[in-house]
């Protein structure tokens, strides 16, 4: 891919993770904030985060030259975003200052130039009000810290063209990132997810059922042991669904509405398609894979045992204790 001239509006801690990756990835980012002076320290202090995430094994050991290289300090965002084929919006989650933000940024790049929000809470739709020609437009949600999760959220609204989303996929690929494309609905998909597990976790903790701190250790020891390498659907997929079928109806005897059997589960149970043991089911992997599936599942499991154990209990376990 031929090297992007690419803008970040916003040089905090988000926008500075972004542009971090953005960089490294090759592309020549102007960085850009309320002021010159502001992006010019924000630049500083990334370029400080590098050398330690250098010491530390985290970035690469020619990173730091890397991003001085790549990496500058607008004197305005429109300097910014004046010559950039594609833009990171990443302002404070305020309507307000992010529809004042995209005018000025639509106002200023070029016609094409496609324009990302990093929102993580705003409909783009909403957003989009703001754009000028906004079938440019669409959210590309990294998430914190955004130098070291590899997931992006790419959220298209309604008006977004399918050439927007294919330069979000380039601009995620380019960041060495996997993109998962999503509709613009309240919480998009990451939000909707992590929060429900929280909400279930709190709910758990006010009853008395179980400490914050045994919650944690249930999570992170079990199901959430498996996510690094599993999504839900495949982790319900190797377990059987008529299981999972018949864990929903134990669990209705106490919480019928909360834990109502979700339609698409029981559909797929009922047409005979029960996971991984019977060659169907949410992601249909073949019944000759399974042996292959689980020697993966086994070694990965011991894979991460053995780097918890070498990495040691973090400072949120320890003051558990």
């Amino acid at each position: 891919m031929a090297q992007r001239s690419v803008a970040v509006v916003g040089s905090g801690y988000m926008g500075g993770g972004i542009a971090q990756v953005l960089a490294l990835g090759g592309a020549k980012v102007a960085l850009a904030d309320v002021s010159q002076e502001i992006a010019e320290k924000n630049l500083e202090r990334l370029i400080g985060e590098a050398e330690r995430f250098v010491t530390d094994g985290l970035f690469p050991a020619d990173a730091v030259q890397r991003l001085r290289d790549q990496l500058w300090a607008a004197p305005s965002i429109e300097e910014a975003v004046a010559d950039a084929s594609y833009i990171e919006e990443a302002v404070p989650e305020i309507l307000d200052i992010k529809h004042g933000t995209l005018r000025r940024i639509s106002d200023a790049a070029p016609a094409d130039a496609v324009i990302g929000s990093n929102t993580s809470t705003i409909l783009i739709a909403k957003l989009a009000e703001a754009v000028e020609n906004p079938g440019r437009f669409l959210g590309v949600h990294f998430s914190n810290p955004a130098p070291f999760i590899p997931g992006v959220e790419v959220i298209p609204h309604a008006g977004t063209t399918p050439e927007t989303v294919e330069v979000a996929r380039e601009i995620v690929a380019l960041t060495g990132k996997k993109a998962a494309v999503v509709k613009d609905v309240t919480g998009f998909v990451l939000n909707r997810l992590q929060y429900a597990l929280f909400h279930e976790a709190a709910q758990v903790v006010e009853q008395g059922i179980a400490s914050a701190e045994d919650v944690d250790t249930l999570v992170r020891t079990t199901f959430g042991f498996r996510l690094p390498f599993f999504g839900p659907f495949a982790i319900a997929d190797m377990a059987g669904l008529d299981v999972y079928s018949f864990c929903y109806a134990s669990l209705q005897t106490s919480f019928p509405e909360r834990f109502a059997t979700p339609a698409i589960l029981q559909d797929l149970v009922d047409a005979g398609k029960l996971g991984t043991k019977s060659g169907a089911g949410f992601l249909d992997i073949p019944a000759e894979r399974t042996d292959d599936l689980v020697a993966y599942r086994n070694k990965a499991y011991v894979a991460m045992a053995g780097l918890l154990n070498e990495l040691g209990p973090s400072p949120a376990e320890e003051s558990a204790k």
